[in-house]
């Protein structure tokens, strides 16, 4: 079993940058592809972006040209680097590992992180 530590979450200002970090907790720990979503206050958890081992990415539209996912492999870390951000970027981002099928839905996923706060103050 391995787990997954979100963190780098906070309070900023619209349009300001944040960095999140997603730690494995195994060393050995080995994935085909990473993804990060999140959740709103009475919403749905939505996708953001995935990236494959390969270094292939995927991203939801609202946020395209504004966030990046990246990786270190060598620390087993996978980031989201968040920038020009919005009011409505405002919620919990969790990682995840893609098992396969579709990369935008949940259920493709497991090892759910316990998600760090992101709030943007307008």
């Amino acid at each position: 079993q391995v787990q997954l530590v979100e963190s780098g979450g906070g309070l900023v200002q619209a349009g300001g940058s944040l960095r999140l970090s997603c730690a494995a907790s195994r060393r050995t720990f080995s994935w085909t592809a990473m993804g990060w979503f999140r959740q709103a206050p009475g919403k749905e958890r939505e996708f953001v972006a995935r990236i494959r081992w390969t270094g292939s990415t995927d991203y939801a539209d609202s946020v395209q040209g504004r966030f990046t996912i990246s990786s270190d492999n060598a620390k087993n870390t996978v980031y989201l680097q968040m920038n020009s951000l919005k009011p409505e970027d405002t919620g919990v981002y969790y990682c995840a590992q893609h098992l396969g099928g579709s990369y935008s839905k949940s259920s493709s996923y497991n090892y759910w992180g316990q998600g760090t706060q992101v709030t943007v103050a307008s």
